[in-house]
């Protein structure tokens, strides 16, 4: 059975910052595209970031780009979010995600592709 679990989050000051994990069970990151999604307060969740597990390719939203950081480590299983010069508005809930990719483009499959698997969200709030 395919399972995500995410930890890392808290409360910070703007301008700190968080490291989330999400860590799987049940499957490989390999074959799939494991994405971190954003929900604000009253607003829908929105993928900001993911991570192609084969190769490492990465994409970033405009809105994290340069601040967040997405990366893997394949013998924990595990992906993790580096975010940095943390902003009010990046407060909500943080969920990772985990999509099968069977030949279309790994993006393609994140911005289109209903996930598999989520986590339990966990919680990240930016306030001083």
């Amino acid at each position: 059975q395919l399972h995500l679990v995410e930890s890392g989050g808290g409360l910070v000051q703007p301008g700190g910052s968080l490291r989330l994990s999400c860590a799987a069970s049940g499957f490989t990151l390999d074959h799939y595209v494991i994405g971190w999604f954003h929900q604000a307060p009253g607003n829908k969740r929105e993928g900001v970031t993911c991570i192609y597990g084969l190769d490492g390719n990465t994409y970033y939203r405009d809105s994290v780009k340069d601040r967040f950081t997405i990366s893997k480590e394949n013998a924990k299983n595990t992906v993790y979010l580096q975010m940095n010069a943390l902003k009010p508005e990046d407060t909500g809930v943080y969920y990772c995600a985990a999509i099968r990719v069977w030949g279309d483009s790994w993006l393609w499959v994140f911005e289109n592709v209903e996930p598999n698997v989520w986590g339990q969200g966990t919680q990240v709030t930016v306030s001083s």
